[in-house]
């Protein structure tokens, strides 16, 4: 193996850390909210690494370990993205995660690559992998929240 390959094997031990602060701590800081939080909080964190393509944005998810995100299909509106690995494995088998962090997280960046208004919303199939599908609304186009305030 090549040390670039070698970069992105993970252990069980190496995700133990970001497991219990994502899947334990932050749940149990945000209570009933974290859900609705993490979504809020993964389009924030959208648009301070904006991706300027679904190539960047793959390459995001993979550097951040949240998992290997591929595109499984896509049409004139949506957009649907398989997100897979070991990171992914390995929250599955420690607790019931929740990915709305990572769905926010792509509805921003499709967003803003796009210029429509995004939403995400996603699935656990049973290869133990996340579905994101989102969709966008071609009739509503994107402006950056801030610079909706400033109005």
């Amino acid at each position: 193996m090549s040390e670039n390959e070698n970069e992105h094997v993970h252990t069980p031990r190496d995700l133990f850390g970001y497991r219990l602060i994502r899947d334990e701590l932050i749940p149990d800081l945000l209570g009933n909210h974290s859900k609705d939080i993490l979504y809020w909080a993964g389009k924030k964190l959208a648009r301070n690494y904006p991706c300027h393509n679904e190539g960047e944005l793959i390459a995001f998810f993979d550097r951040a370990d949240w998992g290997n995100l591929s595109i499984l299909k896509q049409k004139n509106d949506e957009i649907l993205f398989e997100l897979s690995g070991q990171p992914v494995l390995e929250r599955f088998n420690h607790h019931d995660p929740v990915f709305t962090l990572e769905a926010g997280f792509a509805a921003e960046q499709i967003a803003m690559i796009k210029q429509y208004q995004t939403e995400a919303v996603y699935t656990r199939n049973k290869k133990n992998c996340v579905q994101i599908e989102l969709k966008w609304d071609l009739k509503e186009p994107y402006d950056l929240p801030s610079r909706k305030a400033k109005k």
